[in-house]
């Protein structure tokens, strides 16, 4: 072993553009209404063909459930790329399981590093 001092850790530079993203968070809200499980299977369909519909006109970039976190009511994320946070958190809260209480959205800005994400 040497006993000379490590080499500093390099840094690297800071971004100097960044991309931003509308960032949902999908959660089961406190009083999440009872249905069949044929009625909560009809529901995620619905859902899932939500997300697929804001995929295909361009206004969803990824989205997907969560897992292996403390917290079973965060159900799931979906990152839109629209003009406002507004238009993202209207576009989010038209999905089916949304319109009928089984989930509810928290909406937020997110920036990443230019060209960081690559789909």
């Amino acid at each position: 072993m040497s006993d000379a001092p490590a080499d500093p850790p390099r840094l690297g530079q800071p971004p100097r553009e960044f991309d931003t993203y509308q960032f949902i968070l999908l959660r089961w809200p406190d009083y999440r209404p009872s249905v069949s499980d044929e009625e909560a299977d009809r529901l995620q369909a619905l859902h899932l063909g939500h997300l697929e519909t804001m995929r295909e006109q361009g206004f969803l970039v990824a989205a997907g459930p969560l897992s292996d976190q403390g917290d079973e009511r965060l159900r799931g994320i979906a990152i839109y790329r629209v003009a406002s946070l507004d238009r993202a958190r209207e576009l989010a809260e038209s999905d089916p399981a949304v319109v009928a209480g089984r989930l509810e959205v928290d909406a937020m800005t997110w920036s990443t590093r230019k060209d960081a994400l690559h789909f």
